[in-house]
């Protein structure tokens, strides 16, 4: 049976969400099968490590921490970042050069819950293309985001996908020289509103298997009946105010998670101030995306450097 290869990016800020979602993760999985988590980072905090490893490291569900502080300091001032980004985000798009031994591997973000096993969604057939992903609700929710990818990107808006649950092809991605093409463009064009997901859309446009909904279920997108898995994110996450949509799922696996203290301590401190901050980064998002999606000439000429690098 073949192994299901997981990666996370994490810092220290986010480690209590990621025992969240390794906690749900572990609950659900298939317990005949092999499960290698690999957790990418730029240096963790080495009782937070102790942590993880002693709650959930185990023959058949193994942890790995992966510092590749050396692989991205070389583009670390390409990466650029904004309001509640970090460049760990980015991480994900170096795993196809870093880890040539593997064919395959699927990438999560920390700010989730797993509701199945998360093997079925790793053994999904990608073919030749590049990745595996669900189109991204909150964008087909949001007009002016809808407005963005496909006047600034020219990617459908029911085509975007988010890249928080992405499945990677990377043999593919290799031999399609993945990496090379995405710096080369991170060079030309900058992408400031959904930042390397905009760019994983943009060069996988022609080459991705859309996934079902109930792998990516958001509140702030379409209802989902039967989710497999919720991903908290933009602003709507459990951690920081009540009422979140799904938010009974995340509270049931962080009582069991070791970071239950830490994350109930975060929501405690998590303040109005705060909470009306976060609301006016989504407000200032949307601005953003507006204006761009407006700005014809500007347009054009990202039009023209994608071309150039993505589809010569």
């Amino acid at each position: 049976m073949e192994t299901v290869n997981l990666f996370f990016s994490c810092d220290d800020n986010y480690i209590p969400f990621l025992g969240v979602a390794l906690t749900s993760l572990k609950e659900n999985r298939d317990p005949s099968q092999r499960y290698c988590i690999r957790i990418l980072n730029t240096g963790l905090n080495p009782a937070y490590r102790e942590k993880l490893e002693q709650s959930f490291s185990e023959p058949a569900f193994s942890l790995q921490f992966c510092n590749i502080s050396a692989q991205v300091s070389d583009y670390a001032r390409q990466l650029h970042t904004r309001d509640y980004f970090s460049q760990s985000t980015y991480y994900r798009l170096f795993i196809p050069d870093m880890f040539p031994e593997l064919d395959k591997a699927l990438y999560l973000d920390s700010d989730l819950a797993v509701l199945g096993n998360i093997a079925e969604l790793y053994d999904t057939e990608l073919g030749d293309n590049l990745v595996g992903a669900v189109p991204d609700g909150a964008v087909a929710a949001i007009g002016p985001f809808r407005a963005y990818v496909e006047k600034r990107l020219q990617v459908k808006a029911d085509h975007y996908f988010n890249a928080g649950i992405l499945l990677m092809n990377l043999k593919a991605m290799r031999e399609f020289q993945f990496q090379q093409v995405f710096l080369e463009l991170l060079d030309a064009v900058t992408f400031q509103v959904a930042q390397d997901q905009d760019y994983l859309n943009v060069i996988c446009r022609d080459r991705a298997v859309y996934l079902g909904p109930e792998w990516n279920a958001m509140p702030n997108g379409a209802p989902v009946a039967e989710p497999k898995l919720i991903h908290y994110n933009l602003d709507s996450k459990p951690w920081h105010s009540d009422h979140v949509h799904y938010d009974q799922y995340f509270w049931d696996y962080a009582a069991r998670s070791p970071f239950r203290q830490e994350v109930r301590q975060i929501r405690a401190g998590y303040s109005q101030a705060d909470t009306a901050k976060s609301a006016a980064e989504t407000v200032n998002l949307i601005a953003l995306a507006t204006r761009q999606a407006e700005d014809d000439q500007e347009n054009r000429a990202i039009h023209a450097q994608i071309a150039r690098v993505v589809h010569p």
